[in-house]
């Protein structure tokens, strides 16, 4: 059995990690420019017309569209939204430079990420959310949970190699 060193546990964690940054900041900053993206979504070919996941997308285009048009202030929610994936994202920094001595954000994070789950399935009815869109929000908690539970794995054992080798 090949043994595994601690410097290449390092930079599992730290892979696994800036992927995770990384798809946080992605997806955050997507909230800036939110009614641009939907009209190219409405727009686009690769979304059929005349089935039920344009649709949603045409009526939640229209309603960003109108909401910016007649209280613009509204919009600002978002931008916050997406300053907020920017300032947890930050919080990798710790894990990333000593992922052992700062497991308790990767923990976080893990916690975060299926807290998506709750939040989706019960907010979801109460604000006429189709099921699909709700599925398609939890992929984003299932998908922040892969690389958050492989860095938390990793830097469990390189916790136990790091005070084997003390």
């Amino acid at each position: 059995m090949k043994t595994i060193t601690e410097k290449q546990l390092e930079k599992k964690v730290k892979l696994s990690l800036i992927i995770f940054t990384a798809l946080l900041i992605i997806s955050g900053v997507t909230a800036f420019p939110l009614e641009w993206e939907l009209s190219l979504l409405a727009k686009s070919s690769l979304i059929c017309s005349n089935t039920i996941l344009h649709d949603w997308i045409e009526k939640t285009y229209e309603a960003v569209r109108n909401s910016n048009n007649t209280y613009p202030f509204l919009s600002y929610g978002t931008d916050w939204l997406a300053f907020a994936h920017i300032v947890i994202a930050t919080a990798f920094i710790g894990p990333l430079k000593n992922p052992v001595k700062n497991i308790w954000v990767i923990q976080f994070g893990m916690i975060a990420s299926l807290m998506v789950f709750p939040l989706a399935f019960i907010c979801g009815p109460i604000r006429h959310i189709p099921f699909y869109w709700q599925l398609i929000d939890c992929s984003f908690g299932l998908f922040g949970l892969i690389p958050l539970y492989i860095a938390y794995r990793n830097t469990k054992q390189l916790e136990t190699l790091t005070f084997k080798n003390k």
